[in-house]
């Protein structure tokens, strides 16, 4: 008598199974490669949780008042009226605020805000653009409009027909944005010829005493180092980003602003009053001021005090502004001279510099 057999009992597609080894290739996405530094979502609603508390939001824009008002002194230095002015990442509408609030640098001089015709205000976060939208500066404005932009800016286009404003600003804003290149080159586009973009953002440098305080403090009290402070911008990258993007005659300057806080505590409070906390995709999911913790906190303040608190009662915080300016390329610029056509030699000019120097 034969043995049993299982084949009977097995399923058909069980009998002609055979593995095999595979192997799988990662393809990259058209389009250029984007690096991820911030969480956009994050942002979003950083940004709509600060901008709930309305009395809040309004006590932390000293900086952000501040910078919009040094922004607007550079708009100004330009002789020429503007009918169609976007203000990109308007957060509150400072600059529209100023606009109407600051006084003329004359008294015969006429208002700042006449400059304009039409300005739009544009923000990622609806909250946070219309917080102010019953204040008084809205009705001195000649015409405003609030635009609520998409909350994802690297994927989402700016929702403006090419060629259609004449100058565009940002204040404070731009220093999220993971694609920054390809958003400059959108800006770009919706310029008319021969107009300008003006712009302040954060650089690489702000809050370096938290930066290193923190770092410390994480060091001695946890044994390792954990990112609190997002990383931003170096000034040194950003005259290439707007070569990159088409814009010409560029300015670059930095500008440092030092605040004063009564402690580490007040500076970390209006950073999230701000909007401004730490958006970072490598940074601790709980890492928030609780998340720190109370001996990481109280380690930080002492650091903090005696690294940077020169002995005051008060600790500094420095924040470094970059503002950028460039030109979109129009009919009647100045252009520089074709290489090696200059009259005068540098050289001998830096040598007789210092022939002079050592008599």
């Amino acid at each position: 008598m034969k043995p049993a057999s299982l084949r009977p009992f097995l399923p058909r597609p069980a009998l002609r199974r055979r593995f095999h080894p595979c192997r799988a290739y990662a393809i990259q996405s058209p389009g250029a490669p984007n690096l991820q530094v911030f969480d956009s979502n994050t942002k979003y609603l950083q940004k709509e949780r600060a901008a709930a508390n309305a009395e809040s939001s309004r006590r932390v824009d000293y900086l952000r008042d501040e910078v919009a008002s040094r922004l607007c002194e550079r708009l100004l230095d330009i002789n020429r009226h503007f009918p169609n002015v976007l203000d990109l990442g308007a957060n509150a509408c400072n600059i529209a605020r100023i606009l109407t609030t600051t006084p003329p640098p004359t008294p015969t001089d006429p208002p700042l805000h006449t400059r304009l015709t039409h300005l739009t205000s544009a923000e990622w976060s609806p909250t946070l653009l219309r917080r102010d939208a019953d204040l008084p500066f809205n009705s001195i404005l000649p015409s405003h409009t609030r635009t609520v932009l998409p909350p994802n800016p690297e994927t989402e286009p700016l929702p403006f027909s090419p060629h259609s404003f004449d100058a565009v600003l940002s204040s404070l804003s731009l220093h999220w944005i993971n694609d920054l290149p390809a958003l400059l080159s959108q800006v770009a586009t919706v310029l008319k010829p021969d107009s300008p973009f003006l712009a302040a953002i954060f650089g690489g440098d702000s809050l370096f005493e938290l930066r290193t305080s923190l770092q410390l403090a994480d060091l001695d009290r946890r044994g390792g180092v954990a990112t609190h402070v997002s990383p931003l911008a170096d000034v040194r990258d950003v005259g290439g980003l707007l070569q990159k993007a088409g814009f010409k005659l560029l300015t670059v300057d930095v500008d440092d602003i030092v605040v004063e806080y009564p402690d580490t505590l007040a500076l970390m409070q209006d950073l999230q009053a701000m909007g401004e906390s730490n958006a970072a995709l490598v940074r601790e999911t709980n890492a928030g001021l609780r998340g720190l913790g109370r001996d990481v906190l109280l380690a930080n303040e002492g650091i903090y005090r005696e690294l940077h608190g020169e002995g005051e009662e008060r600790i500094p915080a420095t924040w470094r502004v970059i503002y950028m300016i460039g030109w979109t390329a129009g009919e009647g610029q100045p252009e520089p001279l074709a290489r090696g056509t200059g009259d005068v030699n540098i050289k001998d000019i830096l040598e007789a510099g210092g022939k002079q120097a050592g008599k």
